[in-house]
C-alpha cells in the first residue's frame, strides 16, 4: 500500500534518512520507533505529501485513502465537537454539507422560483447521503467521542471552548470516524486518560485498515502493533513482532554485533602484531605483504550504536516519620459541585499509592490538597513529622520562565549551590554540555518535565506527590524514571495513565468512584487481577 524506496532526507545540517526503505501492507499494524528528532514525524509528512524526500521515492497505491493525525491540530471554533468530527469523515461529509445548504435553500422564500430544481437536486443528494451511511454518521461520531471520554454537553458545545488536549481528541476522532484505508497516528495516546486509552486500543485492534503509529506508551503500543519499523542513524530497520519482542531482538542483535566486533578487533590486533614484528625481515616479506593485502580487503564490523540514555540519580532523602500525610473529614467543593464530603485517607512511610478514577473524580484535587496547593473547605490535612515533600503538578511546566536558560533556572532556585553541583544535577536529568545554555522557551515538553523534576529533587524529598509525571516523556526517559523511582525509599502518591508506570511503582491503589473510595493493598497489577478491570470507568 505504502512504499518508501531508498529515501534520503536532510533538514539543515541534520541527516534524517540515508537510502532508507520500508513498506506498509494491507491490514498491517506497525509501530514506528526511534529517538526524539530521528525523523518519525517527517516520515509521516512525506507519506501524506506535505514534504518530499531529497532522493528516492515515497509511493501510495492508487485509490488508497490515508488519514493522518498529528499533534498540530490547528484552529477549531464556531461549531460543535460532533460537527467538527463529522466534517472529517471523507466524501460523506461533503454530501452532508450540500444537503444542509439545500435544506436552507428550500426554506428560503426568495428562491421559490428555483423550487422544482432544488427539490430534484435534494432528492439526488439525499439518496447519495443515505447510500454512504450518512444518517448513521452522527451516531457513529458520538460513539467515537464517547469512547474518548466526551460528555454529551462537550459533544454539543462549541469546540473552541475546549482545552488544547480535548481539541486533540476531536482531531483524533475525525480520523477514527473517517476509517481510511491507512491511518498514520503520531502520538495518539498523548492527553488521553486511561479509560480513553483502553477504548482506543480496542478500536485500533478491530480496525481492518493499515496502521502506522508512534507512541510513548509501551503497553499501548505493544497491545496493538505486530511489526516495528525503527529509525536509527538514517536507516529504517523492520522487526516482525510487537514492541517487547523488538526490544528483546534489538538487545540480542546488539549483543551479537558487539561480540562480532570484539572478535574482529582481536584478530586485527593479532595480525597487526605479526606485521609489526616481521615487516623489517626480508625472509617474511611475502607473508607480511600478503597479510597487509588481506587486512585491506576485510570489511570492518562496526560496534553497535550506543543509544544515549539518561540515568536519573536521586540523592538519598532523610527518613520521615511513619505517618506521612493524614486527611480527616475533608470536604472540598468547586461551586455547587462536591468533590469530597468527609474524606479520610492516610499515607504511611514507604507506601506508594497510585490514585485511579475517571475524569472529574478528584484525582488532581486530592494531590493538591495533600501538597497544600488547595485548601479543604472543612476537615484537616496534616503532614507528618520530618516529611519533605516534592510536588510535580500538571501546570508546573507552564510556570518556567521561557527567557531564562536551563542553568539560570537552576541557579534561581538554588542560589547557595555551587556551579559544579548544579551542572552535575543538570547532567543527571539529561542536560549535558551546551544543553544547559538553552532558553527554556525552546525546550520540548519532555525537556521541561525533566527540568521540573531536577528542581523538585535537588534537595531530596522523602514524599513525592506526582500528577501525571510521564505525560511528555519518551519511552527511554520514562524507563529511566521508573528505574530511579523504584530505588526511592520514601512515600509516593501519584496519578498516571501509563499502565507500565503504574504496575512498576505502586504498592497501594486508591480508587475514586461515585460510590466512594476503595483502597487496595498491593500494586496496580494486583488491582487489575482482583477487580477484573484496568480502570474504574471500565466496569461492565
Amino acid at each position: 500500500m505504502i512504499h518508501l524506496d531508498n529515501i534520503s532526507k536532510q533538514n539543515g545540517h541534520q541527516i534524517l534518512f540515508i537510502g532508507a526503505s520500508a513498506a506498509l501492507f494491507r491490514g498491517e499494524k506497525v509501530g514506528l520507533v526511534g529517538p526524539n528528532g530521528a525523523g518519525k514525524s517527517t516520515l509521516f509528512r512525506m507519506i501524506v505529501g506535505d514534504e518530499e524526500p531529497d532522493e528516492g521515492q515515497v509511493s501510495v497505491d492508487r485509490g488508497i485513502t490515508v488519514g493522518y493525525f498529528s499533534q498540530d491540530v490547528g484552529e477549531m471554533s464556531g461549531r460543535s465537537a460532533v460537527a467538527e468530527v463529522m466534517d472529517g469523515a471523507g466524501p460523506v461529509s461533503e454530501v452532508a454539507a450540500e444537503l444542509s445548504e439545500l435544506e436552507a435553500a428550500l426554506a428560503d422564500p426568495d428562491r421559490a422560483d428555483e423550487m422544482e430544481a432544488l427539490v430534484e437536486r435534494y432528492g439526488e443528494v439525499q439518496g447519495r447521503f443515505e447510500g454512504l451511511g450518512g444518517y448513521a454518521l452522527e451516531g457513529r461520531a458520538r460513539e467515537v467521542l464517547a469512547g474518548l471520554s466526551f460528555t454529551q454537553e462537550m459533544m454539543d458545545g462549541d469546540v473552541g471552548a475546549l482545552s488544547g488536549g480535548w481539541k486533540m481528541r476531536v482531531a483524533l476522532a475525525r480520523i477514527l470516524l473517517m476509517r481510511p484505508d491507512a491511518m498514520l497516528l503520531d502520538e495518539p495516546s498523548n492527553h488521553l486518560d486511561i479509560e480513553s486509552l483502553i477504548w482506543l486500543e480496542q478500536f485500533l485492534k478491530d480496525y481492518e485498515g493499515a496502521l502506522i503509529m508512534t507512541s510513548h506508551d509501551r503497553e499501548f503500543m505493544d497491545r496493538i502493533v505486530t511489526k516495528i519499523i525503527e529509525i536509527d542513524a538514517g536507516e529504517l530497520t523492520t522487526y516482525s513482532g510487537g514492541y517487547e519482542f523488538y526490544v528483546a531482538q534489538r538487545a540480542l542483535a546488539d549483543e551479537q554485533q558487539q561480540a562480532q566486533f570484539e572478535r574482529q578487533q582481536a584478530m586485527l590486533a593479532k595480525e597487526m602484531r605479526f606485521i609489526e614484528r616481521f615487516k623489517a625481515r626480508a625472509s617474511h616479506a611475502a607473508q607480511v605483504q600478503s597479510r597487509v593485502k588481506t587486512l585491506e580487503k576485510i570489511e570492518r564490523v562496526e560496534p553497535p550504536k550506543r543509544r544515549q540514555t539518561i540515568l536519573f540519580d536521586f540523592p538519598p532523602a532523610p527518613r520521615s516519620g511513619e505517618d506521612v500525610a493524614t486527611l480527616k473529614g475533608v470536604v472540598k467543593r468547586y461551586g455547587s459541585r462536591t468533590i469530597y464530603d468527609g474524606l479520610d485517607f492516610q499515607v504511611r512511610r514507604r507506601e506508594r499509592w497510585c490514585v485511579m478514577g475517571v475524569n472529574g473524580a478528584g484525582k488532581s484535587t486530592l494531590l493538591k490538597l495533600v501538597a497544600g496547593a488547595a485548601e479543604p473547605d472543612a476537615g484537616t490535612v496534616v503532614i507528618g513529622a520530618s516529611v519533605k515533600m516534592g510536588y510535580f503538578a500538571q501546570h508546573a511546566m507552564d510556570l518556567i520562565d521561557g527567557e531564562r536558560t536551563v542553568f539560570e533556572t537552576l541557579e534561581d532556585a538554588f542560589p547557595q549551590a555551587g556551579q559544579g553541583s548544579l551542572r552535575t544535577l543538570a547532567g543527571c536529568f539529561g542536560f549535558s554540555g551546551d544543553d544547559v545554555e538553552k532558553r527554556c522557551r525552546v525546550l520540548s515538553g519532555g525537556e521541561k518535565a525533566r527540568l521540573v523534576m531536577a528542581l523538585m529533587l535537588f534537595d531530596p524529598p522523602n514524599f513525592l506527590v506526582l500528577d501525571e509525571p510521564t505525560n511528555h516523556l519518551d519511552m527511554a526517559t520514562k524507563e529511566m524514571l521508573i528505574v530511579a523511582l523504584s530505588r526511592f525509599e520514601g512515600a509516593m502518591l501519584f496519578v498516571s495513565h501509563d499502565r507500565h508506570f503504574l504496575a512498576a511503582l505502586s504498592n497501594r491503589v486508591l480508587e475514586l468512584t461515585p460510590e466512594g473510595l476503595h483502597a487496595y493493598a498491593g500494586g496496580y497489577s494486583e488491582y487489575v487481577e482482583r477487580t477484573g478491570h484496568e480502570a474504574p470507568g471500565l466496569r461492565s
